[in-house]
């Protein structure tokens, strides 16, 4: 099975978990998903500055610049399966 493929279940599978995870495996996820299928964040945030959601989540994906999208993916396939436990 390629990366590719593994990612693509991998995002069917974070949708299905037993249990939500807590707030910063969200970001975890969110912004490895980000990277990977977007690449480096260049956005200069959000519009708002009291969404405080949105910040984290901007400052979550900006953490991961220069990481490959590939990379990206293996690390957001590793995470879902290991929170499938």
């Amino acid at each position: 099975m390629s990366l590719v493929d593994l990612f693509e279940q991998a995002k069917v599978n974070s949708k299905t978990l037993s249990e939500k995870p807590d707030n910063e495996t969200l970001l975890k996820l969110y912004s490895l998903f980000k990277q990977a299928t977007e690449g480096d964040n260049t956005e200069s945030g959000p519009a708002n500055a009291f969404d405080f959601v949105a910040k984290f989540k901007h400052e979550a994906w900006a953490r991961l610049q220069g990481l490959s999208k590939e990379a990206a993916m293996q690390q957001y396939v590793n995470l879902v399966t290991e929170l499938k436990g």
